[in-house]
């Protein structure tokens, strides 16, 4: 089975994203209508600012009791968020995110153009669908075995 590149796992590939001055209301409204954990900041030249999450939400806005509808997202967002490229292995962008505590990872081309984020749930399918294999396996060697 060949390893897949985080492109390929990418079960979303529109950018959902805000500018800088967007508020925190209007970026988790845009997330709910979208049905993802995350939306890109990005300025009026296309470039990436930096990422605000269900995370962020809940522990730079809720825990903090700013308001949501008063709160630029750029008071609250993860600046600058580590980036990855298309080719990259799943594996390895796994990696990532378990050691840096990550969930979402933005993909960038070498052109800088943004592609999209690779999710943790972006990972999961194949993966889910062998470890369901293994489990079947394994319940059909012990039915065997007796």
């Amino acid at each position: 089975m060949t390893e897949r590149t985080v492109f390929q796992a990418m079960r979303r590939r529109h950018i959902v994203s805000v500018g800088p001055g967007a508020t925190v209301h209007s970026a988790a409204c845009i997330m709910t209508q979208a049905g993802c954990g995350s939306v890109l900041i990005i300025d009026s030249s296309g470039s990436l600012l930096g990422i605000l999450t269900e995370r962020d939400l809940m522990t730079k806005v809720l825990a903090k009791a700013l308001d949501p509808a008063t709160t630029p997202v750029s008071k609250v967002m993860t600046p600058r968020p580590q980036c990855v490229g298309p080719e990259m292995k799943v594996a390895d962008a796994v990696l990532i995110m378990i050691e840096r505590g990550f969930r979402h990872l933005p993909v960038i081309s070498a052109a800088h153009k943004i592609l999209g984020v690779f999710t943790a749930r972006d990972a999961l399918p194949r993966e889910m669908s062998a470890a369901e294999s293994l489990a079947e396996f394994n319940d059909q060697a012990n039915d065997a075995l007796g």
